[in-house]
């Protein structure tokens, strides 16, 4: 049988591994624009290559309403389950000119390397990179946009699904920022919740393409997909001063909520917020962002943005 028709792992419409390597990804939704003035929010944005020899690169969104002080830094992870999306796609595009333009933070999409090609932890370094590149700006760098606008003192490091697996996993590292937003987490565990949905064929899809994109893991009980495992970073070691989570009725609710209910046990208090837009689905802010869940979901995490 010839191995690049053999199919490794099929999960419609997201994605077809075969057996030799070669990647088929099905979506038709996300298409790359360019980046540039968005007449809608006033917001200008630019690409910058962050790492010539991998490719890891940026967007970086600006404000038209520049003050006298420095702007709240946003660096921003997208979602697509580590093996799709991307940081210039019309989607996300879309959703960080609005983010810039209400929270009036200077942003920063990140562009990491897909799996499966670029196996876990590729996509942890290349968004840890773009992080520690974001944060030397404040000795000065390359970026004017960075050095002539940007608040050092208040960066936040914002992820949706395998992008907040993203920011959770780089926020364990030693680089310090002032908040973290956890939007609809990429966690799973072998552990089953009474109150967990029951999608097995979903549950199932999720849980086999993990071991895909990560050679080696121990399963979905990997402290990189599941942050309450046995043997998983304590949570009080989140390098940040404040964390907000954001859940939806999905298939992934629970594994969030529960997130967010170990980070009021282990002592972070005050200082962890909680969002939930029930009946909506994963990742629903993205492609209603008009409606009234999304609106009240964008306006608290512009809150706890602009609160510094």
């Amino acid at each position: 049988m010839n191995p690049d028709k053999e199919i490794e792992f099929d999960f419609p419409p997201v994605i077809r591994i075969y057996k030799s390597g070669r990647v088929e990804r099905l979506s038709k939704f996300f298409v790359n624009v360019p980046a540039g003035f968005d007449s809608e929010t006033g917001v200008t944005s630019k690409d910058v290559i962050i790492n010539p020899s991998t490719g890891v690169s940026a967007r970086i969104y600006l404000p038209n309403i520049l003050q006298s002080t420095k702007l709240p830094i946003i660096v921003y992870c997208h979602g697509g389950a580590f093996v799709e999306s991307s940081a210039f796609d019309s989607i996300n595009h879309s959703f960080m000119n609005r983010l810039s333009a209400q929270a009036n933070a200077l942003a920063v999409s990140v562009e990491y390397r897909l799996a499966p090609e670029n196996p876990i932890p590729i996509p942890y370094e290349d968004s840890f990179e773009v992080l520690n590149w974001v944060v030397s700006h404040a000795q000065g760098g390359p970026e004017p946009w960075l050095v002539n606008n940007g608040d050092f003192n208040n960066v936040f490091v914002v992820g949706f699904s395998a992008g907040a697996n993203i920011v959770h996993n780089i926020a364990l590292r030693d680089v310090h920022f002032k908040g973290l937003v956890v939007m609809h987490p990429y966690f799973l565990a072998s552990e089953r919740l009474p109150s967990e949905p029951t999608d097995p064929k979903l549950r199932d899809s999720l849980e086999q393409l993990w071991s895909c994109i990560c050679p080696g893991t121990s399963g979905v009980d990997d402290p990189a997909i599941n942050p309450l495992a046995r043997g998983a970073p304590d949570l009080k070691g989140l390098n940040c001063e404040r964390v907000m989570v954001c859940s939806e009725d999905g298939e992934l609710k629970v594994r969030g909520d529960v997130y967010y209910e170990q980070l009021v046990k282990c002592g972070w208090g005050e200082n962890v917020e909680f969002v939930e837009s029930q009946g909506e689905p994963h990742g629903f802010f993205l492609a209603k962002p008009d409606c009234e869940k999304a609106q009240e979901m964008m306006s608290r995490i512009v809150a706890f943005i602009k609160r510094g």
